[in-house]
């Protein structure tokens, strides 16, 4: 740890004791938002009980959140250009809280809801630039390691959310998880005025058709992916409708003086073969995760507490994992890295894939670690790939990209689960596994065809430093 702090002489980035204020505040902003999701799952029945509405109108407090939250990371990295990445920061941390209050004091389930779709604006403010501000804190030779730690703290999030949940409403209600938010968003922010780096903000317009087109496009392909998951035929109309506004967008993007997403990020082909591995990595995640509640409790017989400690080594193995492989990807090639992870990860989905009915917990239990350790080892040097692929000026803009692939990715593997179990025209469960096996083997195709491109751009910034 006491190495993301060092400072060597021509260090880029902030000075080393600068950067643990500005990690503290990284670590809250990210935890109260991840923390935030996994909690409210299991607070559902509480709410539903207590507002006096279903179980499936309930949902929609995780579902309000998502959606907006989803639909607005682009739009926001881009409005960082104009606000500066700090003054965004700060903004998304305060909506969030003050959101956080609102939906803690709310007696009616339309309240409820207004504050949860503030919450996931704020929660985009921070997220669609978080690896944009890690690039910006660390010096590049630490930043492999910094997205390491920034993989560990999401795991941590993910892996506590249920626990710290269960026992905060063990002791008292529901709307105690969301005032919870409250004093930690507030600390946030303010650690943030006082520890990020100030940057100069960009002249000029905002993309207000690209922005609009944007939101269009998202929100009708995650309600698309929702529709298609319950077996909804109409989910197609939605999906045809994304589908057109995305053309739409793309148009857009190609004649705007200052586009939303600026297209070029992509004509460099290290970030468009890493977006490609994530994106499909992302789906065969959300694929498992959906598919894997239903097969340990439908077809194995496991209650939902123990399904819950079934699904606990993935994080904690990415926990353990991805320090390790960031600090290895400032060291050695990123892309080889990551294409190690991901053929660990299609080794263990395909082991749980292969599980019978008779399978014991450790049968599932080494599986599901293994899955854990290829994806701790993909993801933080895919990430770190990705950030050095891109010119600084463009960090945020690529960050956007990287949170809304993470996003887009994990609801269409949700929607294939549904859809396979809304259609049955396949024969089990366990096949969806193998279509997570599908989407991890082209995302390694996507991966190895980097690794020449990697090994290159590494020697070249050798010699810079070099010649420096």
């Amino acid at each position: 740890m006491s190495r993301l702090f060092s400072t060597r002489p021509g260090d880029d980035g902030l000075p080393g004791p600068e950067r643990r204020l500005a990690v503290l505040t990284l670590v809250l902003g990210t935890l109260i938002t991840v923390v935030d999701v996994t909690m409210i799952n299991v607070a559902l029945p509480s709410i539903a009980r207590d507002l006096a509405i279903s179980e499936a109108r309930a949902v929609w407090v995780v579902t309000s959140f998502q959606l907006v939250c989803g639909a607005s990371l682009l739009v926001c990295a881009a409005l960082s250009e104009l606000l500066s990445r700090h003054r965004l920061y700060i903004l998304g941390l305060l909506l969030f809280s003050a959101a956080s209050l609102g939906a803690a004091l709310s007696s009616q389930l339309e309240a409820l809801l207004l504050f949860r779709a503030l919450q996931g604006l704020g929660a985009a403010a921070t997220l669609s630039i978080g690896p944009s501000l890690y690039r910006q804190v660390f010096p590049s030779r630490l930043l492999g390691a910094a997205m390491g730690f920034s993989a560990m703290v999401v795991a941590v999030g993910y892996a506590s959310g249920p626990a710290l949940g269960g026992l905060v409403l063990a002791i008292a209600d529901w709307p105690w998880l969301f005032a919870l938010n409250v004093p930690l968003g507030l600390i946030a922010a303010a650690v943030a005025w006082r520890a990020l780096p100030a940057e100069p903000r960009r002249q000029g317009g905002f993309d207000l058709a690209g922005a609009l087109l944007s939101a269009a496009m998202l929100v009708g392909f995650f309600l698309a992916m929702d529709a298609l998951g319950h077996g909804d035929a109409w989910g197609l109309a939605l999906l045809a409708l994304s589908l057109a506004c995305g053309g739409g967008f793309l148009v857009r993007q190609r004649r705007a003086r200052h586009p939303l997403l600026p297209l070029g990020l992509f004509r460099e082909p290290r970030f468009a073969l890493g977006i490609q591995a994530q994106g499909l990595t992302f789906i065969a995640q959300g694929l498992v995760f959906v598919a894997l509640s239903f097969y340990y409790q439908k077809e194995l017989g496991y209650s939902p507490l123990q399904t819950a400690w079934l699904f606990t080594p993935w994080p904690l193995t990415i926990m353990l994992t991805a320090p390790l492989a960031g600090r290895l990807a400032d060291r050695f090639n990123p892309a080889l890295l990551a294409s190690t992870g991901l053929g660990l990860l299609m080794g263990g989905l395909a082991a749980l894939a292969l599980l019978g009915p008779e399978a014991s917990l450790a049968d599932s239990l080494w599986r599901m670690a293994l899955c854990g350790l290829g994806f701790g080892l993909f993801q933080a040097p895919n990430n770190r790939e990705l950030m050095s692929s891109v010119p600084r000026a463009r960090s945020a803009n690529a960050s956007g990209v990287m949170s809304t692939t993470r996003t887009l990715g994990q609801s269409l593997g949700v929607a294939v689960v549904g859809l396979v179990l809304a259609t049955g025209w396949l024969a089990s469960v366990q096949t969806t596994l193998w279509l997570g096996c599908l989407a991890c083997l082209l995302a390694l195709l996507a991966s190895l065809r980097r690794l020449p491109l990697s090994g290159t751009a590494r020697r070249e910034a050798h010699r810079r430093s070099l010649a420096e």
